[in-house]
């Protein structure tokens, strides 16, 4: 493996995005690009980047603005930009562009992880033609609450408010998520129940849950999450795009299994190929659960090999 660090201005005109191409040490046989999730960044992922690469598959990933090496060289966690919701699916092109460029006609694939398959479902509304799969994992259906903090928001934006950082709307968002877990020993242990990943994913000093973004970037965020709701937005994805959606039965952020087969069933009823496949016993982060990764792993290579083929 060899990789390529690549930098390039966001869409919001004001952050530098950090970003990698890993690539494999054969002929590539195509493109995954890997999209993370809320309050983490792209490196958390490199067990599957090597799986990928020796596959035979190129991989790119970015941090995305107010994360991972993006908000720690510019110091910018909290402030996500005054553009609109769509900012980080128009980053995730710039890369897509920048990658095509070196590694052209390769059949391109693109993996989003929890919001990074939110971004991903935004994303394939606008930029999908020429994608040859998408790949969901941990991802939403609808989102307990989201309209009622969608209004929320937006009424402290229009009272100019917008700059402000008020972690209750965190906790509104995210709170709620361990309320099925006994006992549990931190907020965030509806990530895994493997203590160890819940603790590293603590420790490591490139994720930022505990930053909190602006009121205007959380808006953002939810009105992603809005987006991409029901038939409406499932039928503005081509329907040429095999798509597979993965996650825990224990996840609630994809309410525990309900979420991910909506998310399903919306596309299928709108005429595309999807499938859908649920880790029984496991919460969020089914890809970093040690005795299931390469499982995980397998599946994701195996769709993207059968859609070659």
């Amino acid at each position: 493996m060899a990789f390529q660090e690549v930098s390039f201005k966001s869409f919001n005109e004001k952050d530098t995005i950090k970003a990698w191409i890993y690539t494999p040490i054969r002929k590539p046989r195509g493109i995954v690009q890997v999209v993370h999730g809320f309050g983490e960044h792209s490196r958390r992922y490199l067990h599957m980047i090597l799986a990928l690469n020796e596959a035979g598959f190129v991989v790119a990933a970015d941090d995305h603005v107010g994360h991972g090496k993006t908000a720690y060289d510019s110091g910018n966690w909290s402030d996500w930009g005054e553009k609109n919701y769509m900012t980080m699916a128009e980053d995730e092109h710039k890369l897509r562009e920048l990658v095509q460029e070196q590694y052209e006609g390769l059949p391109y694939f693109m993996f989003g992880h929890s919001m990074g398959s939110m971004i991903a479902r935004g994303y394939a509304t606008k930029y999908g033609e020429g994608l040859s799969g998408l790949i969901l994992c941990g991802t939403s259906g609808i989102f307990p609450n989201l309209a009622v903090i969608s209004k929320d928001l937006k009424g402290r934006i229009d009272q100019g408010h917008g700059e402000v950082v008020d972690k209750e709307y965190l906790g509104r968002l995210f709170g709620w998520m361990t309320e099925r877990i006994k006992n549990p020993n931190s907020p965030n242990d509806w990530i895994s129940s493997d203590p160890d990943i819940v603790t590293d994913h603590a420790n490591d000093p490139f994720n930022n849950f505990t930053s909190t973004p602006n009121v205007r970037s959380l808006y953002s965020f939810v009105r992603m999450m809005e987006t991409i709701i029901g038939t409406e937005w499932a039928e503005k994805i081509p329907t040429s795009i095999p798509i597979y959606n993965i996650a825990g039965d224990e996840d609630p952020v994809g309410l525990y299994g309900e979420g991910v087969y909506a998310v399903s069933n919306w596309l299928a009823e709108t005429g595309h190929h999807v499938e859908t496949k649920l880790y029984s016993g496991y919460r969020h982060e089914i890809h970093n659960y040690r005795d299931i990764r390469d499982e995980v792993e397998a599946g994701i290579i195996n769709f993207i090999n059968g859609v070659i083929a």
